[in-house]
């Protein structure tokens, strides 16, 4: 109801957690079942494929993912996190002639859907996420300053990369859309706190005819699957491009780069909201009566009318304290005791 711009009897709520906190909150919680959110309060469960999966994706303290990118495990005083190291498309470009991009197709990779499927299909809202979809798996590929200059300098080879890596995400969301996903999600972190990574100019140049495409061919295959879309930063530039391309759904609304209110206000019914709960400041460092006015904002401001999805603007991050995650998911499902 919410997605399609109706008054739900609650606003849907949904959070996702690093791992230090995942581990946290089941030994808190006891909870063994496969997606701990779900059974906390979320309303939906994701799944996700491709370099999405490469974050953490091997023991410690170096590893290198299917893609053939290097990465390394970096500590802080919470936990950790990781780094690309090398990128295998570095250097010389004529690299890219010899370059596979993996199997999207392999029937293993989607295991984990059909059992999310299996256990929550029917109360929950199911996901199929390959974010980091085109500009960031290109530049993971190649390196960022190099990307960028390849984007400047040599615009036909770093389209040829964006047409070899884009395969991935088209071939997976069409897989989930075939195995019953409610929504498929893409991604590319394209902006920055303060303004776009690139020019809009080259956004379109580079990515909006790409991103038309894996829209299309998903409405193709299912007209009723909603499509979402992540880029932390402030990508108010491209919103409109987007929505005429056929975005539903704008993901995660990073409340220090882009106000999700103006965002509601301006967009209206023509783009649906999920985040807007700030991982930075709030949900570290507030208190939960802050956190409980914080949420209590968004559904107010963002949720009337439907067309929102409550979340933190990202993972729940390591330095979070567990009563702020209660007063989170308390606020969010108005009860009195979570776990």
């Amino acid at each position: 109801m919410a997605l399609s711009f109706e008054q739900p009897d609650r606003t849907p709520v949904f959070a996702t957690f690093v791992p230090e906190v995942e581990a946290r909150l089941r030994q808190e919680t006891g909870i063994t079942l496969p997606d701990l959110g779900a059974a906390i309060g979320n309303d939906m469960v994701k799944v996700c494929v491709g370099l999405e999966k490469s974050f953490y994706g091997q023991p410690e303290p170096e590893y290198t993912d299917e893609w053939g990118i290097r990465w390394r495990y970096v500590k802080n005083q919470f936990g950790v996190f990781t780094e690309i190291v090398s990128h295998p498309l570095a250097g010389d470009m004529s690299k890219l002639r010899q370059y596979k991009i993996p199997d999207p197709d392999r029937p293993t990779m989607y295991e984990e859907f059909r059992q999310m499927k299996g256990a929550y299909g029917k109360d929950k809202w199911l996901i199929g996420s390959s974010q980091i979809s085109i500009f960031e798996a290109s530049w993971y590929l190649r390196g960022l300053d190099q990307f960028l200059m390849d984007m400047a300098v040599e615009p036909d080879y770093a389209a040829a990369v964006m047409d070899k890596v884009m395969q991935f995400p088209l071939a997976a969301a069409k897989n989930f859309i075939r195995l019953g996903a409610d929504m498929v999600w893409f991604g590319d972190d394209v902006s920055m706190q303060t303004g776009m990574m690139i020019s809009q100019q080259m956004w379109r140049q580079f990515l909006k005819p790409r991103y038309a495409v894996l829209f299309d061919e998903c409405k193709k295959q299912n007209p009723t699957v909603k499509i979402a879309y992540h880029s932390c930063g402030n990508c108010g530039l491209i919103l409109d491009d987007m929505i005429e391309i056929g975005l539903d759904v704008l993901n995660p609304l990073q409340p220090r780069a882009i106000d999700p209110v103006a965002v509601k206000k301006r967009y209206g019914n023509r783009l649906a909201l999920f985040g807007g709960l700030c991982v930075q400041e709030v949900m570290p460092h507030g208190t939960p009566q802050q956190i409980t006015a914080e949420v209590k904002k968004l559904i107010t401001e963002c949720g009337r009318g439907g067309g929102y999805i409550l979340a933190p603007a990202h993972h729940i991050q390591a330095d979070t304290p567990l009563e702020n995650i209660r007063a989170f998911y308390k606020a969010a499902l108005n009860k009195s005791q979570i776990f």
